[in-house]
């Protein structure tokens, strides 16, 4: 029996094509699991413009140094076990690759899932390596499963960029640019950021999109103001702001610190949904952009609040985002299913050349 996997070329993200291999028996220890759903979006692609800067290609190795497996947040049924503590039939949030199934090391497992030990993984940033036991999680709803692959993986992002930039007073700004704003994740981050209006610590939210994503960025109610990229020049260049790029748009990047210049208080890179558009920050005016890496704002407030905190905290704000998210009337996302090869090769090429409407969530199987 064999297996298949979507991988891309390394340095053609349009080149991909799918990977058949026969089936391997199982070793002591592993797992194997049927990936029956999986979200893509355009964080998917950050992972594969970033694929080498930030080793996203180390999670699901192809055996060739010229493609690369993109990987996917996702759920997956273990099919056979060799392992203690998984037993055939339970179901698990995590990690994939873009496959039909996956072969997995379960280490460290408890009442609430595993973490992965396979060895090319273990000095991979353990974050990614955490496998979630749906029967024993409590924030788990089969019929919300849609909205966690796809919100809920970005929407921590959105609320540890937001607790990063409050946690560091915003650097002193009162106005916090944030591009490629139709993005799940940058709107995710300027509804956290909305949410404190009306305090201290409120800042204004802009957001910067396509002229195609105006409306779509402007009817969702959590900036202050959106505008088109080219407009960069009609915000007032002398009060202190923040920057958080999203696309990685090299030239849209240098359009803020010129116009901002000494006045650009922070400039934080985040992701790359422009992966055809990335170039290098440096001698840039202003500060040079800082990438954010979110692990390390968990690890930090793990130290200050403790995991349960954590938890808490992310949970309170992850529920207060699925009410516009699933609204009745007015929906932020609205969830497309796909299924087999040629559908998942239809969203990704979609999503390259930027053509997916930005209120489509799309989940897929293989």
């Amino acid at each position: 029996m064999s297996t298949s996997t979507f991988v891309v070329d390394r340095k053609n993200l349009r080149r991909a094509e799918w990977l058949s291999a026969e089936r391997e028996p199982l070793a002591d220890g592993q797992a194997r699991f049927r990936i029956d759903s999986f979200a893509l979006t355009s964080n998917n692609i950050t992972y594969a413009a970033f694929g080498e800067s930030m080793n996203y290609w180390g999670f699901f190795p192809t055996g060739n140094g010229a493609t690369g497996c993109i990987p996917v947040w996702g759920f997956a049924d273990a099919v056979e076990s060799r392992a203690d503590g998984v037993a055939v039939g339970e179901r698990f949030y995590g990690y994939w690759p873009m496959a039909d199934e996956a072969v997995l090391q379960p280490t460290r497992t408890s009442d609430s899932g595993f973490v992965d030990g396979a060895e090319h993984r273990r000095e991979l940033h353990a974050v990614y390596n955490r496998y979630v036991r749906c029967s024993t999680d409590a924030a788990y709803q089969p019929s919300r499963e849609a909205e966690q692959a796809l919100l809920r993986p970005l929407f921590i992002t959105s609320f540890l960029i937001d607790d990063f930039l409050a946690d560091n007073a915003f650097f002193g700004a009162r106005t916090v640019v944030l591009s490629s704003a139709s993005s799940k994740t940058a709107y995710g981050t300027a509804f956290c950021l909305a949410r404190r209006r009306g305090s201290a610590a409120a800042v204004r939210i802009v957001g910067l999109t396509s002229n195609g994503n105006l409306g779509f960025s402007s009817r969702l109610g959590c900036y202050d103001e959106v505008l088109p990229y080219d407009a960069v020049a009609t915000l007032p260049a002398s009060a202190p702001t923040v920057y958080v790029d999203f696309s990685g748009d090299a030239a849209a990047r240098a359009a803020v610190h010129t116009h901002f210049g000494a006045q650009l208080a922070y400039s934080c890179s985040v992701g790359g949904t422009h992966w055809d558009a990335l170039g290098s920050g440096k001698g840039l005016p202003g500060p040079r952009p800082t990438l954010f890496f979110a692990p390390a704002q968990i690890k930090k407030r793990m130290a200050d609040w403790g995991p349960a905190g954590l938890q808490q905290r992310t949970d309170d704000a992850w529920q207060a985002f699925m009410a516009p998210v699933t609204d009745a009337h007015n929906p932020w996302m609205r969830v497309v299913r796909g299924s087999g090869k040629a559908a998942v090769e239809r969203v990704y090429l979609a999503l390259l050349d930027g053509r997916v409407n930005p209120e489509e969530g799309h989940l897929l199987s293989a």
